[in-house]
């Protein structure tokens, strides 16, 4: 006797997580591609303020030593007073929004029509959850229509604004986000398995890469923290 197909599961958290990814990796060369130019301006502009900001230093350490034995609120409230230091901050803060929201708007609306388009698809699933072996269906199992799709996406905005934690609820049963939640739908899987070892080594290497980009920003600021100093001191 033929047994029945088993029923979906939902699909966890970190096979879900490595096919966003593989997603957001497929559609990262296009963004950058057509966000070139604007990057490069914006990269420009956040160099020539971290300059700027750069040369109030010295002027910085000049009015830290005057201060001498003064309450640091004392200091503090000088600094907050001052016109071209609030200037430079409101420079960089600026170049470093614009340098990470055009990318990132961009990333979006083409990610929406990613979504959409494959996972009102037959294959009901974006590349990245396909290699994984997952789909995504309404509250009864049913593959979606453009509308509960886009409905899908639209509410993904929430689980991003929610610092996350809109994604996070996914790693707790029923393994739902708080977008699946206000869309009626879920990522099912045929069956619960663990993550195949190159799903591993692909979250493995994503680790890596954000602790050698936070090394190297790091030691950026400590470059840029070295050479405001040196100004300060006269260069000696």
């Amino acid at each position: 006797m033929a047994r029945a197909p088993a029923e979906p599961v939902n699909a966890r958290f970190w096979a879900r997580y490595a096919a966003w990814s593989l997603d957001a990796a497929c559609l990262a060369p296009l963004v950058a591609w057509l966000g070139a130019a604007r990057w490069r301006a914006d990269w420009a502009a956040l160099l020539e303020a971290g300059r700027a900001l750069q040369a109030q230093l010295p002027r910085l350490f000049d009015q830290l030593l005057d201060a001498g034995l003064a309450p640091p609120t004392t200091l503090a409230a000088q600094w907050l007073a001052d016109p071209r230091l609030a200037a430079a901050i409101r420079a960089l803060e600026a170049a470093v929004a614009s340098l990470l929201l055009a990318p990132a708007l961009l990333y979006a609306v083409l990610a929406l029509a990613w979504a959409v388009a494959f996972e009102a698809s037959r294959w009901q699933a974006t590349p990245g959850k396909r290699l994984l072996g997952l789909r995504v269906v309404d509250a009864q199992g049913r593959r979606l229509g453009v509308g509960r799709a886009l409905l899908r996406h639209l509410a993904a905005g929430l689980s991003w604004l929610s610092l996350n934690l809109g994604h996070a609820l996914a790693a707790v049963p029923p393994h739902l986000a708080l977008h699946d939640r206000l869309s009626g739908t879920r990522v099912v899987a045929d069956a619960a398995r663990p993550l195949p070892v190159w799903a591993k080594a692909w979250l493995a290497l994503q680790a890596l890469a954000g602790i050698v980009a936070a090394g190297a920003l790091l030691r950026a600021l400590q470059a840029w923290l070295d050479a405001g100093l040196l100004q300060a001191l006269g260069g000696v």
